[in-house]
């Protein structure tokens, strides 16, 4: 029964394994280190779970459609206007956390920039600690901030790393009329 959970083999060498793995550590370690230095390490530390799990995508796996720039930039932006909206009318708990997370999935859907650590980054800023709360919605700049850099990060290290990124956006498929 549990045998269809397996994942198929990972088809890249273990060389490509360390230069994501250095990508991601270095690509976290300054978009986290500029964040702490603009606005607080008490701010940036809450941004390093949703930056990791970007990073994963940016440095791991860039050529997919989740790791793009528009993917990026607008995933976070739509989470976090999201979030701040939700905590402000709702007020700060875990239902006001879980829905911000699925009105900010809508969004990213209905914008074509659906990236899965933005729905980290929502529930993180409903629930946020008491120093991102005192900046409101100045919260923005960090986050943005914090995703702008790891982008530029992945941007310099992808393509220095002979990784071509962003991947150049392909031609929609037809649809098939009905």
């Amino acid at each position: 029964m549990f045998a269809r959970w397996k994942p198929a083999a990972i088809n890249t060498r273990p060389a490509e394994w360390s230069r994501a793995a250095i990508g991601m550590a270095l690509g976290t370690l300054i978009s986290v280190w500029l964040c702490g230095q603009v606005f607080g390490m008490e701010v940036a530390v809450h941004l390093i779970g949703p930056l990791g799990a970007s990073a994963v995508l940016l440095f791991a796996v860039s050529s997919g459609a989740l790791a793009q720039p528009w993917s990026i930039l607008g995933g976070y932006l739509c989470a976090a206007v999201v979030a701040l909206l939700a905590a402000h009318v709702l007020g700060r708990s875990l239902g006001s956390a879980c829905l911000a997370a699925g009105m900010a999935l809508v969004l990213m859907c209905w914008l074509r920039c659906l990236h899965p650590p933005a729905g980290a980054l929502a529930l993180t800023l409903v629930l946020a600690d008491p120093a991102t709360i005192a900046l409101d919605w100045r919260a923005l700049a960090p986050t943005m901030l914090g995703a702008l850099c790891l982008l530029l990060c992945a941007l310099v290290y992808n393509n220095l790393t002979r990784i071509r990124y962003p991947k150049a956006a392909s031609e929609p498929t037809p649809a098939i009329p009905a």
